[in-house]
């Protein structure tokens, strides 16, 4: 009878912790990965892909879930990261230094492209990271999963 016991504590202790460790896996949540595409020079797009964007997030957050979120832009939406001509430059600042989980990539075909037209070196916001090319970086965040949208 002491045996039987032994082992039926045993199975709850076991059947408990097993509990325990799922109820904190789910408490964490899940995170989800989106990459954002912006290729218009558009002041309309470029502020609903923000408004996507922190939208996305409070809605994930509020589930408990985490967002890892990057904005591609290329083509004349570059223009989305050229400071002094960007019509959404104080909100990326503001978003950057309120969300670590965000991250704002200007293709750099398109940028080459754009100085060998002007002339001179264009200058890409302190928030934004240059890519080899916007497309292709677009390609590589699908191939690690990444949901794509474009506002």
């Amino acid at each position: 009878m002491k045996f039987v016991r032994n082992i039926l504590l045993a199975f709850t202790l076991a059947l408990g912790a097993a509990l325990g460790a799922a109820s904190a896996a789910l408490a964490e949540g899940k995170t989800h990965y989106i990459v954002f595409h912006v290729d218009e020079n558009n002041p309309k797009v470029m502020n609903i892909t923000l408004n996507n964007v922190q939208n996305v997030r409070k809605y994930y957050e509020s589930k408990g879930d985490k967002v890892v979120i990057e904005i591609v832009a290329y083509g004349p939406g570059l223009v989305m990261y050229v400071p002094g001509k960007s019509p959404v430059e104080k909100r990326i600042e503001t978003m950057a230094l309120e969300m670590d989980d965000i991250t704002f990539s200007a293709c750099g075909n398109t940028k080459r492209k754009m100085e060998k037209k002007l002339g001179h070196p264009v200058k890409i916001m302190s928030e934004a990271q240059v890519v080899p090319s916007g497309v292709v970086r677009i390609v590589e965040l699908q191939e690690q999963g990444y949901a794509y949208v474009r506002p």
